[in-house]
């Protein structure tokens, strides 16, 4: 079996996919500032290498996945008041991701996994009420694992689980694993550590980058990211993404074949 991208296929060959055995995967981002040194795609980078992960370990299991183009405009009202951020309304995100899931269905897939890099609240509640209303509506599985949450977040980096992790060491060693040429080296390497914990931020009533002191839109630790971490977190990723998918799959066994 290979992990095909529906982008690159023809229409007589998803026809001849064993669509009932296959996962569909969707990477999720946002167009939004990442600090001065990452590109406004960042999300979508690590969204793309967490679907592909992912996809390499479902096919190991057995399981056919299918990549689906990412989804890089979304709710970010968080990052809005930073130029470049493009932030639509979460019901947009919800119906899109749910159309989907509906088209999906019709067509015969088996589940819709999404490997999310984006973790606003908006977002975050976006994919989560079109996980609900899938489910109510007869659809394919919408699989999600939201990583800021128990138990998938204790399977990153010490960066991550601190909340200061946007635009800093966690998401600069991804990118740099992945695209290095759209890193802004010069510039990364001299940025302070800022450990402001965005989750923290949050829970104490902050809306926005500026709100958490973040005015520069990155927190964490730039400065020390590596390739070797970020293509550690991606394999940590795909994994995650695979896991779900074969728990909500096969939940008595975890196995998903």
């Amino acid at each position: 079996m290979a992990i095909h991208q529906l982008a690159e296929m023809t229409w007589e060959e998803v026809r001849a996919l064993d669509r009932a055995r296959t996962v569909a995967v969707l990477p999720t981002g946002a167009v939004e500032a990442h600090g001065p040194h990452l590109p406004l795609g960042a999300d979508v980078i690590i969204a793309e290498a967490m679907a592909r992960s992912g996809a390499e370990a479902l096919l190991a299991r057995g399981i056919p996945a299918l990549l689906l183009p990412p989804l890089p405009y979304t709710a970010a009202p968080f990052a809005a008041g930073f130029e470049g951020t493009i932030s639509l309304g979460g019901e947009t995100v919800t119906a899109l991701i749910l159309d989907l899931a509906r088209e999906l269905t019709r067509q015969g897939f088996r589940a819709l996994a999404v490997a999310n890099a984006h973790l606003d609240p908006k977002h975050l509640s976006s994919i989560a009420e079109a996980e609900r209303r899938a489910r109510e509506g007869g659809m394919i599985p919408v699989i999600w694992p939201d990583i800021t949450k128990k138990p998938w977040a204790h399977r990153l980096t010490e960066e991550f689980k601190t909340g200061a992790c946007h635009a800093g060491r966690y998401e600069s060693s991804i990118v740099l694993a992945e695209r290095p040429d759209l890193v802004r080296e010069e510039i990364r390497a001299g940025l302070p550590p800022h450990p402001t914990s965005i989750s923290q931020a949050i829970r104490s009533g902050a809306r926005t980058f500026e709100d958490a002191g973040a005015g520069r839109a990155y927190v964490g630790w730039p400065a020390d990211a590596t390739a070797e971490e970020g293509r550690a977190s991606v394999r940590a990723l795909g994994a995650i993404l695979a896991d779900a998918v074969s728990l909500a799959l096969t939940p008595d066994t975890g196995r998903g074949a």
